[in-house]
């Protein structure tokens, strides 16, 4: 009985003793197993991370990690290179842009994290004029849009003023809204502000004004004559001095850069009633008449000799003496040369008869006459004449 339980208890020792090994010996290839790991620093889009790997390649760390790498992703060292003990590795996902310049899309994969470094990458280049959106300073996002345009020179006439410029703007609202540029009211544009703007147009802001414009004119007042018998025939008297009217005429001007282009009179008042002169013709005696009693006695000669009326070209209807003819017009007159005969002098004229020299006349001169008729007919009979002529006093 006691040889049975001794055996029993030294199966038991030898059990034990051999799980202790075997507990010692995974212990110990485990410890082989993770001492042989080599250790990897990753920069993974940004993100820093530091581990052991016993990988052979760095795309069987990727593997591990279940990160899939597209060909346009950046790594380093490539994907292909060995693992060493404290390899350093970057990753940086490329992200998909789409680049819209004008009419023209295009869609790239891109590592780079700002618009400006996309922009060199893919060599566009800006001008200072050209537009971006979003900015250069913005940080590249999966899937954005970053839209280019490019400005284009412009000839700007505002007012008259003249000046080149650029602009990106795609119609002319757009590009006077750019330029801070307002309309009135009543201005205008070339072309319109719906059209499309092209390279080197010219853009025309007419600037257009309505303005009132108020003048004050005088009204010229008449001169009314009225007989009077207490007045030697040809005598005048001023009755009441005439006085000028005042009107005010309101015009609506229409300003085109300035320069006047239409004046339209819109309304019209008086500010003042004229008042007409009044003057008195002396109707008393008829100075013209010349009596056939008179002395026959005086000096003759000869003279040449033409006619006239009251109404000739030129003629103002009254004499030099002041006689008005239209109101005599049986009045006999001759015009004169007062050096040869002088102004008053009573004659007889063959052809004519008893006459006054009374009137005067830029072609009398000298030894000539311009005897006076009542109607253009009788003018015309008497011609141009030699006659004789003689001065009775």
């Amino acid at each position: 009985m006691k040889n049975l339980f001794s055996t029993s208890l030294s199966k038991k020792k030898l059990a034990i003793i051999f799980a202790s090994f075997l507990v010692f010996a995974v212990s110990l290839g485990i410890l082989f197993y993770e001492g042989s790991k080599k250790t990897v620093a990753l920069t993974l889009n940004g993100q820093e991370k530091v581990i052991k790997t016993h990988a052979d390649t760095i795309q069987e760390i990727f593997d591990e990690l279940n990160i899939p790498i597209h060909s346009e992703d950046y790594v380093f060292p490539t994907a292909s290179s060995r693992v060493k003990n404290n390899s350093e590795i970057v990753w940086k996902p490329a992200k998909q842009v789409q680049i819209v310049k004008g009419n023209e899309k295009k869609t790239v994969w891109t590592t780079t994290d700002t618009v400006a470094e996309l922009l060199k990458e893919q060599n566009i280049v800006l001008t200072k004029y050209d537009h971006i959106s979003p900015g250069t300073q913005e940080p590249i996002k999966s899937k954005m849009n970053i839209a280019i345009k490019n400005a284009i020179s412009l000839t700007l006439k505002d007012g008259g003023h003249q000046k080149q410029v650029w602009s990106t703007s795609a119609t002319v609202a757009d590009f006077l809204t750019q330029q801070g540029i307002k309309l009135n009211k009543y201005d205008r544009v070339e072309p319109s502000l719906t059209a499309k703007i092209k390279e080197n147009a010219v853009i025309n802001v007419i600037r257009v004004e309505k303005v009132t414009d108020v003048v004050e004119e005088p009204v010229q007042f008449a001169v009314v004559t009225k007989k009077d018998a207490k007045l030697a025939k040809g005598k005048q008297k001023v009755v009441s001095e005439g006085k000028q009217g005042l009107i005010s005429r309101n015009f609506e001007v229409i300003l085109e850069n300035g320069k006047m282009i239409s004046r339209k009179l819109i309304s019209e008042k008086k500010v003042r009633e004229k008042q007409d002169k009044v003057v008195a013709l002396g109707t008393r005696v008829l100075i013209a008449q010349v009596s056939r009693g008179e002395s026959s006695g005086g000096k003759e000669f000869y003279v040449s000799s033409t006619a006239y009326t009251a109404s000739c070209n030129g003629c103002s209807g009254h004499t030099a003496t002041g006689i008005n003819l239209h109101a005599n017009p049986d009045a006999k007159v001759i015009a004169v040369d007062p050096s040869v005969i002088p102004l008053g002098t009573k004659v007889y004229v063959e052809g004519y008869g008893y006459a006054v020299a009374a009137d005067t006349g830029s072609a009398i001169n000298g030894y000539k006459i311009d005897v006076f008729f009542p109607s253009n007919s009788e003018a015309f009979r008497w011609g141009n004449r030699k006659v004789k002529i003689k001065i009775l006093k």
